[in-house]
């Protein structure tokens, strides 16, 4: 059964950088190849939002426009790891930050009518900015 785990989050000052990881287990590199791998966050009392999303080929990525420029999504196939590269980082972005795998199109997983039934999350990791 494939898993997913986050890592990387902790608190940082507003403005300062954190490097997020999506680790999958349970699964083959030929398999987890083709999972579109996206990334969500949930702040206290807010619905969840589509952060980035990485197509099963590197070829492309999407992002919400409130981390456009700011935020960058990669892959490692070989190591079954997705990151999230996040700089300029503001209070406005603390939240727990879900990973999440599926088969659908990465163009669609971002989107609230979709995300709702994707394959795979993972169980979260906490970011603060906050001076």
């Amino acid at each position: 059964q494939v898993q997913l785990v986050e890592s990387g989050g902790g608190v940082v000052q507003p403005g300062g950088s954190l490097r997020l990881s999506c680790a999958a287990s349970g699964i083959t590199n030929d398999d987890y190849n083709i999972y579109a791998i996206a990334w969500f966050r949930q702040a206290p009392g807010k619905k969840r939002e589509g952060v980035s999303c990485i197509s099963s080929d590197n070829g492309s990525t999407y992002y919400a426009d409130s981390v456009k420029g700011r935020f960058t999504i990669s892959r490692d196939n070989a190591k079954k790891t997705v990151y999230l590269q996040m700089n300029s980082l503001k209070p406005e972005d603390t939240a727990v930050y879900y990973c999440a795998a599926d088969h659908s199109p990465a163009s669609t997983i971002l989107s609230d009518w979709v995300s709702q039934y994707l394959e795979v999350w993972g169980r979260g990791t906490l970011v603060t900015v906050s001076s």
